[in-house]
C-alpha cells in the first residue's frame, strides 16, 4: 500500500500519484501475496457521480487505489498544481495483468457485458492467453448474485475484471471484496474492446489525447454523457479560483 503523501486529491477523490509501471509492478506483488486489492481506475464521469453521491464516493475513497483513468483527471490535477505523472487506464492495466496472468498460469474471473460479448471474450482469452486459467466468465445481465458469488468463493481467482459499468461495478466489489483475496478491478467497458465489439483509438488519437473524440465519433449517442467533462473543468476552475 501506498502512503497518504502519494494521494492527490481531485474535487473530493483521493488519485494515486503513480506511473503505469509502477502500478502494474504493485500489482503484481500484492497479488504474490495474495492481498485484497480494490482498484477503481476512475474519469470525470466518475468523479462527478460521486460528487452527487456520498456513499459512491465513500466506496471510491474506501478502495485501496484509484488511479487517473482519463486526461480530463490529469489536466484537472495539472490546474489545481497537483500534477499526476500520466494517465493510469484502466484497459492497459488490464491487458498488463493478462499478459503477466498468461506467463504465470493464473486464475482469472471475468464478469460482464452483454451475453455475446462475454461468449466472444472467452474465446478471445483462450486465443491470446493460453496460459490462463478462465475461473469464470458470466455476462452483466444476471438478476441473482449468488451464483457469481459462490463460483468466486469456489475457485478463489488471482485476479477479477468486473465490466459492470459504473457506479454498479464498484458497489459489487465493495459487497463481495471479502469473499476473495484478489485482485478486484473495475474495467468499464474493456471486455466489449478486448473481444472487438468496439474500436479503441489509434495511437496518434491516444498520444493527442482525443479518445474521447474517437469514441464519440464512433457513437454519437455517447454526446449526453461527454457533457459531464464540460462540467467538470468548470468545477475545477471554480476550486482553483476559490483556493486564491
Amino acid at each position: 500500500m501506498f502512503n497518504k503523501s502519494k494521494l492527490v486529491n481531485i474535487l473530493g477523490i483521493n488519485f494515486l500519484s503513480i506511473t503505469n509501471k509502477q502500478f502494474v509492478d504493485q500489482l503484481k506483488t500484492d497479488s504474490n501475496l495474495h492481498l485484497n486489492r480494490f482498484v477503481v481506475t476512475a474519469n470525470p464521469e466518475i468523479v462527478l457521480a460521486a460528487r452527487k453521491d456520498k456513499e459512491y464516493a465513500s466506496i471510491i475513497n474506501s478502495a485501496d487505489y484509484v488511479v487517473a483513468d482519463g486526461i480530463g483527471i490529469i489536466k484537472g490535477a495539472k490546474i489545481l498544481k497537483k500534477p499526476l505523472p500520466e494517465r493510469v487506464t484502466g484497459y492497459d492495466t488490464m491487458l498488463s495483468l493478462l499478459s503477466w496472468a498468461n506467463q504465470e498460469h493464473m486464475k482469472i474471473y471475468f464478469l460482464g457485458a452483454k451475453p455475446e460479448v462475454a461468449q466472444t471474450l472467452s474465446s478471445k482469452i483462450k486465443e491470446t492467453y493460453p496460459g490462463i486459467h478462465i475461473a469464470g466468465i458470466n455476462d452483466g445481465y444476471f438478476k441473482d448474485d449468488s451464483y457469481i458469488v459462490e463460483t468466486i468463493k469456489n475457485s478463489n481467482p488471482d485476479i477479477i475484471f468486473v465490466a459492470l459499468g459504473f457506479p454498479k461495478q464498484e458497489f459489487f466489489i465493495n459487497k463481495y471484496r471479502h469473499i476473495s483475496d484478489s485482485i478486484w478491478m473495475g474495467v468499464g467497458g474493456s471486455f466489449d474492446v478486448l473481444a472487438g465489439y468496439s474500436k479503441r483509438a489509434p495511437i496518434f488519437w491516444q498520444k493527442h489525447h482525443l479518445e474521447w473524440f474517437y469514441r464519440l465519433l464512433q457513437e454519437p449517442q455517447r454526446i449526453i454523457r461527454m457533457m459531464a467533462l464540460p462540467k467538470y473543468m468548470l468545477l475545477i476552475y471554480r476550486e482553483k479560483f476559490l483556493k486564491k
